[in-house]
């Protein structure tokens, strides 16, 4: 609403259509907006609310990288597909004696490979915040070639990229006013064919896409869902809006939009998922970091 396309004849062009939008909202006699979605979706329910509207979020997506919340809907589904296709994919691996990757999505956030990895069993898992060296994953491999396991599960996050190099961009898109969206894929394949020229060993490498993102939610997810709407419904009531409802240290509460904008201020300029958003990453002292070094998988440093 705030970069909208709108098409006269042959002619594009992208207008903010957010006055009209809290008009209709404030004529048809909404007590309040709820938002589903992530980074982006939130942020522009927070400059709904610099324009007079009454919003409350509820924090779904796949990335698991929303701001000042332990686990958005929709991720727990995602690690499950994931995980399922690491499954699939150990058959081929030790049947050939190949390394096989899987590339899944999170952008910019490793929370959907990282636990893929650890719950799928991989041997290497790579992640955006960890900038990871070629020659560390090619030593992983070739140590488990000299154990007697001529096979490997690696798991690429479409936002990794080496410690020389800089993240994949598969394509940019133009979203009008001002907004560039970059679409990240691609690593996987960067990735799968130095294994194969360093090692000699056949590397293939999977893309999950979009199938990470529909489908059948897990029960997990279902009832993270109901609890989030239910403390949605709660917060209307009690006449508390311009919030986002999280689930922090297992308890739900909420959180001013503000903090989980951060920085992304000007309004509806930028979307999410940029350095000036506040997003959720792993950070290298947080305890699945642990668990995956524990557990023997190369994070590639």
């Amino acid at each position: 609403m705030f970069n909208y396309k709108v098409v006269n004849g042959d002619k594009e062009e992208y207008k903010d259509l957010s006055d009209i939008c809290v008009k209709n909202i404030k004529e048809d006699g909404f007590d309040c907006l709820f938002t589903v979605g992530g980074d982006s979706t939130q942020k522009s329910a927070r400059d709904l609310t610099l324009k007079g509207i009454n919003v409350i979020g509820i924090p779904k997506t796949m990335d698991n990288d929303v701001a000042c919340v332990d686990e958005a809907v929709g991720f727990a589904t995602a690690v499950d597909v994931a995980v399922e296709a690491i499954d699939r994919l150990h058959s081929t691996a030790e049947a050939h004696n190949r390394v096989m990757l899987l590339e899944v999505m999170g952008r910019h956030a490793g929370w959907l490979a990282l636990e893929a990895a650890i719950a799928g069993g991989a041997d290497v898992a790579l992640i955006p915040e960890i900038p990871y060296d070629i020659n560390k994953v090619i030593a992983k491999i070739k140590e488990r070639k000299r154990r007697g396991k001529n096979f490997s599960i690696v798991v690429v996050s479409e936002g990794a990229y080496s410690k020389d190099g800089e993240i994949v961009i598969k394509d940019v898109r133009d979203n009008g006013g001002g907004v560039i969206n970059q679409r990240l894929g691609g690593i996987g394949d960067v990735v799968a064919k130095e294994i194969e020229e360093l090692t000699g060993i056949i590397t293939r490498n999977t893309v999950l896409g979009y199938t990470q993102r529909g489908g059948i939610p897990s029960t997990p997810d279902r009832i993270l869902a109901a609890k989030y709407a239910v403390k949605a419904m709660d917060l209307a009531l009690e006449g508390k809006f311009n919030v986002l409802t999280v689930l922090k240290n297992g308890k739900l509460d909420c959180v001013s939009f503000e903090d989980v904008v951060g920085n992304n201020k000007k309004i509806g300029a930028v979307e999410g998922g940029t350095k000036e958003s506040n997003m959720k990453t792993v950070g290298l002292d947080d305890y699945l970091i642990k668990v995956a070094r524990s557990l023997g998988i190369c994070l590639g440093d």
